[in-house]
C-alpha cells in the first residue's frame, strides 16, 4: 500500500508540474531528446550496445539450451525445435540489425 500511495503521489505530482512548465516546455523538451537522439555518436553507441546485448543473448541462450533440454519432457523440447526450424533458424530474439 505504501508504494501504491508513493507512486500516486509521484503521478500526480508530475502531472502538477507538466501542466505549470505547459505545451512550450514540452516542446523545447521534445526537440532536445530529438537532437541527442540524432546525434551519430548516440546512434553509433545504441546500435553498439543493441550489438552486445545480442551477442550476449546468443551465448547465454546456447549455454542454457543445452542444459534446460534434458530437463524438459520430449514435447516440450520436440516442438521448440519444430517452430525454430519452421521459422528458418532466423534471430532467436525477434530482433534485426537495424
Amino acid at each position: 500500500m505504501r508504494y501504491r500511495l508513493t507512486f500516486i503521489a509521484g503521478l500526480a505530482l508530475g502531472y502538477v508540474l507538466g501542466t505549470r512548465a505547459g505545451r512550450e516546455r514540452y516542446e523545447q523538451l521534445k526537440k532536445a531528446a530529438q537532437q541527442v537522439s540524432q546525434n551519430p555518436a548516440v546512434r553509433n553507441a545504441t546500435e553498439t550496445a543493441a550489438q552486445t546485448g545480442r551477442e550476449f543473448a546468443g551465448k547465454a541462450y546456447h549455454s542454457v539450451s543445452g542444459r534446460v533440454e534434458e530437463k524438459v519432457p520430449a514435447s516440450v523440447a520436440q516442438r521448440v525445435r519444430s517452430l525454430r526450424e519452421r521459422n528458418g533458424h532466423g534471430d532467436d530474439w525477434g530482433t534485426t540489425n537495424t
